[in-house]
Protein backbone atom coordinates (compact mmCIF):
# COMPACT_ATOMS: atom_id res chain seq x y z
CA UNK A 1 0.00 0.00 0.00
CA UNK A 2 1.56 3.50 -0.74
CA UNK A 3 2.39 5.48 2.22
CA UNK A 4 0.82 8.23 0.07
CA UNK A 5 -2.60 6.66 0.84
CA UNK A 6 -2.57 7.56 4.39
CA UNK A 7 -2.20 10.95 3.76
CA UNK A 8 -0.43 12.53 7.12
CA UNK A 9 1.05 9.58 9.05
CA UNK A 10 4.12 7.21 8.37
CA UNK A 11 2.87 4.07 7.81
CA UNK A 12 5.26 0.77 8.68
CA UNK A 13 8.30 2.87 7.67
CA UNK A 14 11.61 1.67 7.78
CA UNK A 15 11.78 2.51 11.76
CA UNK A 16 9.13 -0.51 12.10
CA UNK A 17 11.78 -4.13 12.53
CA UNK A 18 11.55 -6.28 9.60
CA UNK A 19 9.72 -9.10 11.66
CA UNK A 20 6.78 -7.08 12.55
CA UNK A 21 6.53 -4.74 8.91
CA UNK A 22 4.33 -7.35 7.03
CA UNK A 23 1.75 -7.33 9.95
CA UNK A 24 1.65 -3.72 10.12
CA UNK A 25 1.01 -3.33 6.24
CA UNK A 26 -1.36 -6.06 6.29
CA UNK A 27 -3.33 -4.24 9.03
CA UNK A 28 -3.53 -0.71 7.62
CA UNK A 29 -4.11 -2.74 4.46
CA UNK A 30 -7.66 -4.04 6.05
CA UNK A 31 -8.53 -0.83 7.73
CA UNK A 32 -7.57 1.49 4.44
CA UNK A 33 -9.43 -0.87 1.97
CA UNK A 34 -12.31 -1.56 5.02
CA UNK A 35 -13.12 2.67 5.30
CA UNK A 36 -12.63 3.13 1.45
CA UNK A 37 -15.60 0.99 0.95
CA UNK A 38 -17.85 3.31 3.45
CA UNK A 39 -15.62 6.50 1.82
CA UNK A 40 -15.56 6.01 -1.58
CA UNK A 41 -17.53 5.82 -4.80
CA UNK A 42 -21.42 6.76 -4.73
CA UNK A 43 -22.86 3.47 -4.22
CA UNK A 44 -25.48 3.74 -1.65
CA UNK A 45 -25.59 1.85 1.64
CA UNK A 46 -26.88 -1.15 1.58
CA UNK A 47 -24.06 -2.53 -1.06
CA UNK A 48 -21.70 -0.69 1.55
CA UNK A 49 -22.82 -2.32 4.47
CA UNK A 50 -23.05 -5.37 2.34
CA UNK A 51 -19.27 -5.28 1.22
CA UNK A 52 -18.33 -4.75 4.85
CA UNK A 53 -20.50 -7.67 6.01
CA UNK A 54 -18.35 -9.81 3.69
CA UNK A 55 -15.07 -8.83 5.82
CA UNK A 56 -16.72 -9.57 8.86
CA UNK A 57 -17.17 -12.45 7.50
CA UNK A 58 -13.45 -13.38 6.37
CA UNK A 59 -12.83 -12.16 10.25
CA UNK A 60 -15.38 -14.89 11.24
CA UNK A 61 -12.91 -17.86 8.98
CA UNK A 62 -10.09 -16.29 10.27
CA UNK A 63 -11.22 -17.23 14.21
CA UNK A 64 -12.09 -20.66 12.97
CA UNK A 65 -8.56 -21.52 11.91
CA UNK A 66 -9.11 -21.08 8.20
CA UNK A 67 -7.40 -19.93 5.13
CA UNK A 68 -9.58 -17.35 3.46
CA UNK A 69 -8.60 -17.39 -0.54
CA UNK A 70 -8.57 -13.28 -0.63
CA UNK A 71 -5.09 -12.27 -0.78
CA UNK A 72 -5.83 -9.06 1.87
CA UNK A 73 -7.72 -11.58 4.50
CA UNK A 74 -5.01 -14.67 3.87
CA UNK A 75 -1.86 -12.10 4.65
CA UNK A 76 -3.69 -10.42 7.41
CA UNK A 77 -4.54 -14.12 8.80
CA UNK A 78 -1.16 -15.04 8.96
CA UNK A 79 -0.51 -11.77 10.65
CA UNK A 80 -3.34 -12.76 13.29
CA UNK A 81 -2.14 -16.24 13.55
CA UNK A 82 1.93 -15.49 14.19
CA UNK A 83 1.22 -12.34 16.41
CA UNK A 84 -1.86 -13.67 18.34
CA UNK A 85 -3.58 -10.20 17.17
CA UNK A 86 -7.24 -9.66 18.74
CA UNK A 87 -9.79 -10.38 16.40
CA UNK A 88 -12.11 -7.53 18.22
CA UNK A 89 -10.11 -4.65 17.08
CA UNK A 90 -10.54 -5.38 13.27
CA UNK A 91 -14.39 -5.94 14.34
CA UNK A 92 -14.29 -2.56 16.21
CA UNK A 93 -13.14 -1.17 12.97
CA UNK A 94 -15.19 -2.16 10.93
CA UNK A 95 -18.02 -1.03 13.05
CA UNK A 96 -17.21 2.25 12.96
CA UNK A 97 -17.08 2.08 9.27
CA UNK A 98 -20.56 0.64 8.78
CA UNK A 99 -21.49 3.86 11.12
CA UNK A 100 -19.81 6.50 8.44
CA UNK A 101 -22.26 4.53 6.43
CA UNK A 102 -25.58 5.36 8.04
CA UNK A 103 -24.45 8.13 10.83
CA UNK A 104 -23.14 11.69 8.98
CA UNK A 105 -23.71 13.74 12.06
CA UNK A 106 -22.93 13.79 15.86
CA UNK A 107 -24.46 15.08 18.56
CA UNK A 108 -21.64 15.54 21.30
CA UNK A 109 -18.37 15.15 21.57
CA UNK A 110 -18.87 11.99 23.65
CA UNK A 111 -20.98 10.27 20.25
CA UNK A 112 -17.77 11.50 18.37
CA UNK A 113 -15.13 9.75 20.81
CA UNK A 114 -17.07 7.12 20.94
CA UNK A 115 -16.45 6.79 16.82
CA UNK A 116 -13.09 7.07 17.54
CA UNK A 117 -12.71 4.99 20.31
CA UNK A 118 -13.72 1.98 17.32
CA UNK A 119 -12.33 3.85 13.89
CA UNK A 120 -8.47 4.78 15.38
CA UNK A 121 -7.80 4.04 18.77
CA UNK A 122 -7.63 -0.19 17.91
CA UNK A 123 -5.11 0.77 15.47
CA UNK A 124 -3.09 2.01 18.23
CA UNK A 125 -3.64 -1.00 20.17
CA UNK A 126 -3.25 -3.47 17.85
CA UNK A 127 0.47 -1.64 16.91
CA UNK A 128 1.19 -1.78 20.91
CA UNK A 129 0.54 -5.72 20.95
CA UNK A 130 3.01 -6.38 17.99
CA UNK A 131 5.49 -4.60 20.04
CA UNK A 132 4.12 -6.98 23.23
CA UNK A 133 3.42 -3.66 25.01
CA UNK A 134 0.06 -3.91 27.46
CA UNK A 135 -1.48 -2.55 30.28
CA UNK A 136 -3.89 -0.16 31.16
CA UNK A 137 -1.81 3.42 30.92
CA UNK A 138 -0.04 2.55 27.83
CA UNK A 139 -3.97 2.03 26.08
CA UNK A 140 -5.07 5.11 27.36
CA UNK A 141 -2.16 7.10 26.37
CA UNK A 142 -2.14 5.31 22.80
CA UNK A 143 -6.36 5.66 22.85
CA UNK A 144 -5.65 9.73 23.34
CA UNK A 145 -2.92 9.99 20.76
CA UNK A 146 -4.90 7.82 17.91
CA UNK A 147 -7.99 9.98 18.99
CA UNK A 148 -6.10 13.00 18.64
CA UNK A 149 -5.25 12.13 15.03
CA UNK A 150 -8.60 11.17 14.18
CA UNK A 151 -9.79 14.77 15.27
CA UNK A 152 -7.18 16.55 13.44
CA UNK A 153 -8.28 14.74 9.92
CA UNK A 154 -11.73 15.61 10.99
CA UNK A 155 -10.70 19.45 11.35
CA UNK A 156 -8.53 19.57 8.50
CA UNK A 157 -11.21 17.54 6.34
CA UNK A 158 -14.61 19.83 7.25
CA UNK A 159 -14.91 20.82 3.30
CA UNK A 160 -13.99 17.06 2.07
CA UNK A 161 -16.42 15.95 4.20
CA UNK A 162 -19.03 18.13 3.95
CA UNK A 163 -19.32 17.25 -0.07
CA UNK A 164 -19.94 13.29 1.57
CA UNK A 165 -22.28 14.55 3.38
CA UNK A 166 -20.89 14.46 6.73
CA UNK A 167 -20.16 16.29 9.65
CA UNK A 168 -18.21 15.49 12.41
CA UNK A 169 -18.13 18.81 14.59
CA UNK A 170 -20.34 18.23 17.58
CA UNK A 171 -23.64 19.69 16.78
CA UNK A 172 -23.99 21.18 20.81
CA UNK A 173 -20.89 22.96 20.07
CA UNK A 174 -21.76 24.47 16.84
CA UNK A 175 -24.61 25.53 18.86
CA UNK A 176 -22.57 26.88 21.74
CA UNK A 177 -20.00 28.84 19.16
CA UNK A 178 -23.36 30.34 17.11
CA UNK A 179 -22.20 28.81 14.26
CA UNK A 180 -24.77 26.64 11.50
CA UNK A 181 -24.34 24.14 8.48
CA UNK A 182 -24.65 27.41 6.68
CA UNK A 183 -21.14 28.27 7.34
CA UNK A 184 -19.87 25.10 5.78
CA UNK A 185 -22.13 25.26 3.02
CA UNK A 186 -21.04 28.57 2.13
CA UNK A 187 -17.17 28.08 3.34
CA UNK A 188 -17.90 31.01 5.64
CA UNK A 189 -15.08 31.51 7.94
CA UNK A 190 -16.29 34.19 10.30
CA UNK A 191 -15.64 35.58 14.14
CA UNK A 192 -18.09 32.55 15.32
CA UNK A 193 -16.35 29.65 13.14
CA UNK A 194 -13.14 30.60 14.05
CA UNK A 195 -13.23 30.92 17.59
CA UNK A 196 -14.95 27.30 17.14
CA UNK A 197 -12.57 25.46 15.26
CA UNK A 198 -10.06 26.66 17.88
CA UNK A 199 -11.33 25.01 20.52
CA UNK A 200 -11.92 21.95 18.12
CA UNK A 201 -8.36 22.00 17.46
CA UNK A 202 -7.02 22.42 20.97
CA UNK A 203 -9.02 19.61 22.21
CA UNK A 204 -7.20 17.62 19.87
CA UNK A 205 -4.14 19.22 20.74
CA UNK A 206 -4.54 18.35 24.40
CA UNK A 207 -5.26 14.88 23.40
CA UNK A 208 -1.85 14.45 21.41
CA UNK A 209 -0.12 15.71 24.23
CA UNK A 210 -1.70 13.69 26.91
CA UNK A 211 -0.39 10.43 25.09
CA UNK A 212 3.31 12.16 24.65
CA UNK A 213 4.39 10.47 27.75
CA UNK A 214 4.40 6.90 25.88
CA UNK A 215 6.97 7.30 24.06
CA UNK A 216 8.95 7.48 27.20
CA UNK A 217 8.09 3.40 27.63
CA UNK A 218 8.79 2.34 24.10
CA UNK A 219 11.59 0.61 21.80
CA UNK A 220 13.88 3.38 20.24
CA UNK A 221 12.38 2.35 17.03
CA UNK A 222 9.05 2.88 18.21
CA UNK A 223 9.62 5.90 20.44
CA UNK A 224 11.04 7.47 17.41
CA UNK A 225 7.99 6.51 14.86
CA UNK A 226 5.33 8.03 17.63
CA UNK A 227 7.25 10.90 17.99
CA UNK A 228 7.06 11.45 14.33
CA UNK A 229 3.27 10.90 14.61
CA UNK A 230 2.79 12.99 16.96
CA UNK A 231 4.93 16.14 15.58
CA UNK A 232 2.55 15.45 12.40
CA UNK A 233 -1.00 15.77 14.04
CA UNK A 234 0.63 19.00 15.75
CA UNK A 235 1.86 20.55 12.91
CA UNK A 236 -1.72 19.92 10.94
CA UNK A 237 -3.37 21.46 14.31
CA UNK A 238 -1.09 24.50 14.09
CA UNK A 239 -1.28 24.75 10.49
CA UNK A 240 -5.32 24.89 11.00
CA UNK A 241 -4.63 28.06 13.49
CA UNK A 242 -1.96 29.52 10.88
CA UNK A 243 -5.32 30.09 8.58
CA UNK A 244 -7.33 30.72 11.37
CA UNK A 245 -9.83 27.49 10.62
CA UNK A 246 -10.07 28.46 7.11
CA UNK A 247 -10.23 24.88 6.21
CA UNK A 248 -12.59 25.41 2.87
CA UNK A 249 -9.17 27.45 1.15
CA UNK A 250 -6.54 26.31 2.73
CA UNK A 251 -6.54 22.43 3.46
CA UNK A 252 -3.50 22.01 5.82
CA UNK A 253 -1.05 19.55 4.57
CA UNK A 254 2.52 17.66 5.02
CA UNK A 255 4.85 18.93 3.19
CA UNK A 256 8.91 17.70 2.64
CA UNK A 257 9.84 21.06 4.88
CA UNK A 258 7.29 19.56 7.70
CA UNK A 259 8.85 15.90 7.37
CA UNK A 260 12.56 17.34 8.43
CA UNK A 261 10.96 19.51 11.22
CA UNK A 262 9.22 16.42 12.38
CA UNK A 263 12.07 14.16 12.19
CA UNK A 264 14.29 16.67 14.33
CA UNK A 265 11.31 16.66 16.75
CA UNK A 266 11.13 12.92 16.93
CA UNK A 267 15.19 12.90 17.57
CA UNK A 268 15.20 16.03 19.54
CA UNK A 269 12.12 16.33 21.62
CA UNK A 270 11.40 14.70 24.75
Amino acid sequence: MSVAHYENFPVASWLAPSAIRPAIVSIYEFARSADDIADEGNDPAAPRLARLDAYSFELDRIAKGEIPNDPLFAKLGAAIRRHELPLDAFRALLSAFGQDVVKPRYRDFAELTDYCARSANPIGRLLLHLYKISGSEPFRQADSICTGLQLANFWQDIAVDWRKGRVYLPQNDMARFGVSEENIAAGRCDERWERLVAFEVDRARGLLESGRPLAQALPLRLKLELRMVIAGGLRILAAIDQVRGDVFRHRPMLRRRDWSAMAASALFNA
